[in-house]
């Protein structure tokens, strides 16, 4: 489950002030989330939670659960 603060970061980025985002949350599903701001986002998370992720971690994600599920890994 997504939590609040990684959909806060997310609107953030996207500069939606709401937008349901669940688990299966992708660029294909959320309006203005192109290569640029999946950058965006990715710095803004890497901040928020004081994390790094590497390139091929970056890569294999499709979605925003498996975004969440990484950042449960690096801060746990």
């Amino acid at each position: 489950m997504v939590s609040p603060e990684l959909k806060r970061i997310v609107l953030g980025q996207l500069e939606l002030e709401a937008w349901e985002l669940d688990d299966a949350s992708n660029a294909g599903t959320v309006p203005g989330w192109d290569s640029l701001s999946h950058a965006r986002i990715i710095a803004a998370v890497e901040d928020a939670y004081k994390v790094r992720f590497g390139t091929r971690e970056i890569m294999k994600l499709t979605d925003l659960g498996q975004l969440q599920a990484l950042v449960d890994r690096k801060t746990a």
